[in-house]
């Protein structure tokens, strides 16, 4: 089995969430960054990764790394990585997406256009041709410039790992998928405790909730660049890890998971995600606003993403966070998590968070607030 250097990006502020994943996974760690992590794996991994990690956005094979201060060392150092190791004769070759931080090289386009150049120069030499037609499969390339070094990376999985498949569509300011994932992760929620989402939208939290309550891989229902790659990864490898996934699905778990949202047409969405994504069994959604937030049972779990402002300029933010603080407040036991980049967000629920961990979703600096409620009584051992 050939051996990678793997390159896992994510959100900044959650890589070891990523990192826990891909130890549960069965890899080593060889770095961790901000915004990413690598990690050694073969051709299983490939797949496993792309198929089987929440929080990750994409996976990439490492082609390598160099210094480069100008644009001449970029061409050079570009030209002496291994392309044909991984780009056959008509393989359709590009640098999709250049970034650039404290480095001397900060233009993406010319970053991309010099490193185009060189690819080109080195299959020139290797397939003694002049000319691609570039008529094959795609090999996108990414790279990052962190203080000068140069980390090319060959990207095995097209669309986002966010792109579960499920959302064909979303409300106005949906979460990321993965984004979602992680911030469930980083509570103490398992799928057999409760949890209600009463901002859903179009009902990520509640349905990456159910796909990790039923064991389902979020990418098992999905496509990858990789799939063609048959000289880098076979097609029995991708086989046999889907199989691994399908095997692995529970559905007839008992689960206590619910979605309000005061939008009807929300909530429409919501279940139609929840039906693409295979678990409306296991969710109930509802329409209902933050003013009618209740449950009869004790330790469950709020986890939400509540209107920030962005893009929703209408919405009386005070108001909305003050009802949901009073409503917090009557569930006797209950825990909060929530993600916002509201600035009043303690002031206005009253309560000042247990926790509070920074998140960049995208560009955009965001909290994760964190009220914690009591642990539930340890449950009696039934006799033997």
């Amino acid at each position: 089995m050939k051996r990678f250097e793997l390159i896992a990006p994510c959100h900044f502020g959650l890589e070891a969430v990523l990192k826990r994943e891909i130890i549960d996974l069965g890899y080593d760690i060889s770095k961790v960054e901000d915004g990413r992590v690598t990690f050694l794996g073969d051709e299983e991994a490939v797949c496993r990764a792309n198929i089987f990690l929440r929080t990750a956005e994409r996976i990439l094979i490492k082609i390598g790394s160099f210094r480069a201060e100008t644009f001449e060392e970029l061409f050079q150092g570009t030209a002496h990585l291994p392309w044909e190791e991984y780009i056959p004769q008509n393989g359709k070759f590009w640098v999709a997406k250049a970034g650039s931080v404290k480095s001397k090289l900060f233009s993406p386009s010319d970053i991309q256009s010099i490193m185009k150049k060189a690819m080109v120069e080195r299959l020139r030499k290797v397939y003694h041709q002049n000319w691609f037609a570039e008529d094959g499969e795609s090999f996108p390339m990414r790279v990052f410039l962190l203080k000068d070094e140069v980390t090319v990376g060959l990207d095995t999985t097209g669309e986002s790992l966010h792109k579960r498949g499920y959302r064909k569509m979303s409300v106005e300011a949906p979460i990321a998928e993965n984004l979602a994932a992680a911030l469930i992760m980083l509570t103490p929620w398992r799928g057999d405790r409760i949890l209600v989402d009463p901002f859903c939208g179009s009902g990520t939290f509640p349905i990456e909730a159910a796909m990790m309550a039923a064991n389902m891989a979020p990418g098992m229902n999905r496509t990858f660049s990789a799939m063609d790659w048959h000289h880098i990864v076979g097609k029995k490898i991708w086989y046999n890890t889907l199989d691994e996934a399908n095997e692995m699905v529970d559905l007839t778990v008992d689960t206590d998971i619910q979605g309000y949202d005061i939008d009807e047409k929300a909530v429409a969405l919501a279940r139609d995600n929840a039906r693409l994504a295979g678990v409306e069994g296991m969710i109930h959604f509802q329409k209902r606003g933050v003013d009618m937030l209740n449950h009869s049972k004790k330790y469950g779990f709020i986890i939400t993403n509540p209107p920030y402002g962005e893009r929703m300029e209408e919405v009386d933010l005070s108001k909305v966070y003050s009802v949901l603080g009073q409503r917090f407040s009557m569930l006797d036991s209950w825990s909060m998590y929530l993600i916002s980049s509201y600035e009043n967000v303690e002031k206005d629920m009253k309560r000042k968070a247990d926790k509070n961990r920074k998140i960049y979703n995208g560009m955009l600096k965001t909290y994760y607030y964190q009220f914690i409620g009591p642990k539930p009584p340890m449950r009696k051992r039934a006799d033997t």
